[in-house]
């Protein structure tokens, strides 16, 4: 059988009859001829060299004609076989390429084809409400478009004109089946039109839902169509095909949220009902049941109302769709769940789970039926498949019941402490030294350390050694404001509900009666700022409020100490730490020494006493501190402990005689007119000054005070002194200073007395005298 090669060339015309391979045999065969010739030749060589030498030559010449022959041949292979092999070759890739440019243009008229075909099939099951069919009609031409597309070598300019019609079916279809859907599931929401879509307007209360309804037709369907759970499956199928379903799923979910799942969780009047009407469908409808005093729906009141809702959607509308319709691998009823999942998880969270958890610990145990119910809720929405996984954040909120508890309890307790601090301070209550701290009655501890059961006034005694007095560590009489008693009533219940909670609520607990004193000593001196500068009463009473917390703040932790977790149990719980700043927030308070320094400046340094203006400004100045003193003393007795009050009058007499002594010591010239002025000043304070000092109701017993003025008021002694020297001659100043060791020398110094002498008396020889004296 001739070769490829040979039946190439043969075609061409270019080989003769015998064909290439049966010359190459027959050169191979003259080749082993002239070799086995040579052989025999080279024997008789060696062997009988000169009979055999012609017959040699002849056999040279015979090798030499075949050596030429094989050249021949070898031209004739290289230049005109390869020549015709390559020309052939070119040939054959050529008509290659035209029956696969010929394929191409085949395909692509199938593909026209089928386009065309898609397109009318899908019009017509369109036209039939064979929704499913068109749309798979639909995938067929767009996959026949994306064919068209995809080979760079075809430049139909028919190929725009095929999109838009696809585009154009596809709309058509779309709006086939939104028509549809129309008919199948309908809203009638409170603004009385028929919509899918959400209202504009938030609704004000729960009468604005009593006309939603959802009513899932079945009584739409004309003659001849199939019947609505048919269509239904039809309809989300093909809206499933288009990649529509998720879009109009969205919508339903919105609506379905803000019209029904949202109000049955806010508003505990409203119900919801399920009304199954033959040949009609269903009818969810909101109504409202009788009117109701809770503000909140219990979470299984919630519960059930949702189940119910989504229990009628998966019967009546997902559950009617036999065939699998879904998106990815995801079914209906899991696509819906993830819509509204997340806000309706909320919203149960934020206006029902929110305002379910207890205000009481000792309610803890109760809340226990409350996370069954939630879990049981979503076993119930598990098996319905609107949710997936193990854990939401609804269950987690549900189960966190005691962070939520130390959250909302601390939020209530700064909550109701805020609002005792913001009301008036002039509402009072007498505190007295038998007054005792109402303590709740406490567990036993587990350790060692006893504490005291029952009420108790924070005595201690001192174990092997003798017992205290009855009044150590008691309040002294005064008064205090009643928000104050109460917010210190406050901490005190906050801690008890401390005591056998978990570690976690405990300390929550125990840092929020920190933060309730942390915002009293922020709070109050601004809130209050101005009416503790214009009312001294007001000034008094918080002094006493921050005394009265601050001794209260330096055993509150030690009660409490051993009920709560470690570390605090070790020690760490106390509000020692906090007393100092108490302390020193009732002292810079209470003094106001502004007004009455102000007031001694307008005696104008007592000079020119001669002249009747200058001597009745001084004169006003003093009376106006001696008015002022009696004020405070009026409006401060019983308020302020005894010994609080006698410091506080003494300390605001002694400066007023301190700037009073000042001024005078200032004067360079007294005149005897003078003098007789400045004493007539000065003695209506010595007079008058000690009156002030009235701490106590009954005024028999306040001359005891008012004889215990020098131990008040530091600069009475010096004040008494200075009163004797403006009467008193050269002698007598001489006599009370006796050397230094007078009364005159235990007040004032040489120079000072020196400087009175100089003022008092004119420049004469007694007056020198008298001044050597004074050493």
């Amino acid at each position: 059988m001739a070769s490829f090669v040979t039946e190439v060339l043969a075609s061409s015309g270019k080989l003769e009859k015998e064909d290439l391979s049966g010359k190459i045999s027959k050169m191979s065969r003259k080749v082993e001829d002239t070799k086995e010739e040579v052989c025999e030749m080279m024997n008789k060589k060696y062997a009988d060299f000169l009979p055999g030498l012609q017959g040699a030559e002849e056999l040279m010449v015979r090798v030499d004609e075949v050596s030429k022959e094989m050249d021949v041949l070898k031209n004739y292979i290289e230049n005109e076989v390869h020549q015709n092999l390559h020309v052939a070759v070119t040939e054959y890739a050529k008509l290659k390429q035209q029956l696969e440019r010929n394929t191409i243009i085949i395909q692509i008229l199938g593909h026209l084809k089928e386009f065309h075909n898609a397109m009318e099939e899908s019009n017509k099951s369109i036209q039939d409400k064979n929704f499913v069919d068109a749309a798979n009609q639909l995938e067929r031409a767009r996959a026949s478009v994306i064919a068209l597309k995809g080979w760079k070598t075809s430049q139909l300019p028919l190929l725009s004109a095929l999109s838009t019609e696809l585009t154009v079916q596809r709309e058509n279809l779309i709006y086939h089946l939104g028509d549809e859907w129309k008919r199948l599931v309908i809203w009638r929401l409170p603004s009385s039109k028929v919509t899918v879509g959400c209202s504009s307007l938030e609704p004000a209360g729960p009468k604005s839902f009593l006309r939603v309804e959802l009513n899932m037709s079945h009584a739409s369907s004309r003659d001849g169509e199939p019947k609505p759970p048919a269509l239904l499956c039809s309809v989300l199928q093909a809206l499933a095909i288009q990649g529509d379903l998720q879009h109009k799923f969205k919508l339903f979910s919105q609506v379905l949220l803000k019209n029904m799942l949202k109000p049955l969780v806010m508003y505990p009047s409203l119900s919801v009902s399920v009304t199954e009407q033959q040949d009609e469908g269903i009818v969810l409808a909101l109504h409202c049941l009788e009117e109701s005093n809770k503000e909140r729906s219990a979470p299984s009141q919630v519960y059930s109302k949702l189940l119910l809702v989504l229990k009628t959607l998966h019967a009546y509308l997902l559950g009617t769709v036999r065939l699998d319709v879904s998106i990815g691998d995801k079914k209906l009823s899991a696509i819906l769940g993830e819509l509204i999942w997340d806000e309706i998880s909320q919203c149960i969270i934020h206006e029902c789970l929110l305002y379910s958890i207890p205000s009481n610990s000792s309610q803890l145990e109760k809340y226990n039926t409350v996370i069954k119910e939630t879990e049981e809720f979503e076993k119930s929405l598990k098996e319905l498949e609107f949710l997936q996984g193990d854990s939401t954040d609804l269950l987690k909120y549900a189960r966190d019941v005691n962070c939520h508890f130390a959250s909302k309890k601390c939020k209530d307790v700064i909550v109701a402490a805020r609002k005792l601090m913001t009301s008036k301070m002039h509402n009072t209550v007498k505190i007295t030294p038998d007054y005792k701290l109402r303590l709740p009655k406490l567990p036993a501890p587990g350790t060692e350390v006893k504490v005291k059961q029952e009420t108790t006034n924070e005595e201690m005694t001192i174990e092997n050694s003798k017992q205290l007095s009855a009044w150590s560590l008691c309040l002294p009489a005064c008064r205090i404001s009643e928000s104050v008693q109460q917010l210190m009533e406050l901490a005190l219940n906050t801690l008890f509900e401390a005591v056998g909670s978990s570690t976690y609520c405990a300390l929550q607990l125990f840092y929020t009666v920190r933060n309730i004193f942390q915002l009293f000593y922020d709070v109050v001196p601004t809130y209050h700022k101005e009416n503790l500068l214009k009312f001294p009463h007001l000034a008094a009473i918080q002094h006493n409020n921050c005394m009265y917390l601050a001794h209260h703040l330096l055993t509150l932790g030690h009660h409490f100490r051993t009920h709560l977790p470690e570390p605090h149990s070790e020690g760490i719980a106390t509000f020692v730490d906090m007393v100092p700043g108490f302390k020193k927030l009732g002292e810079l308070t209470f003094l106001q020494l502004a007004e009455l320094l102000e007031r001694l400046s307008t005696a104008h340094n007592f000079c020119n006493l001669d002249d009747e203006d200058n001597y009745i400004a001084a004169s006003k100045a003093v009376r106006q501190v001696i008015h002022q003193l009696k004020q405070l003393g009026t409006v401060w007795q019983d308020v302020l402990p005894v010994s609080i009050y006698c410091k506080a009058m003494g300390s605001l007499l002694n400066t007023a005689i301190t700037e009073v002594i000042a001024k005078i010591m200032m004067l360079e010239d007294i005149s005897s007119e003078d003098g007789e002025h400045l004493h007539t000043l000065c003695q209506t304070i010595i007079e008058e000054g000690p009156l002030v000092f009235i701490p106590l109701a009954e005024k028999n017993k306040n001359k005891k005070y008012q004889e215990e003025v020098p131990l008040y008021v530091k600069k009475w002694s010096t004040f008494k002194e200075l009163v004797i020297v403006l009467r008193a001659n050269l002698q007598e100043i001489v006599d009370r200073w006796a050397d230094g060791k007078g009364p005159l020398a235990m007040e004032f110094c040489s120079s000072e007395v020196k400087n009175l002498i100089r003022a008092l008396f004119q420049n004469t020889d007694r007056r020198a005298v008298a001044l050597s004296k004074i050493k």
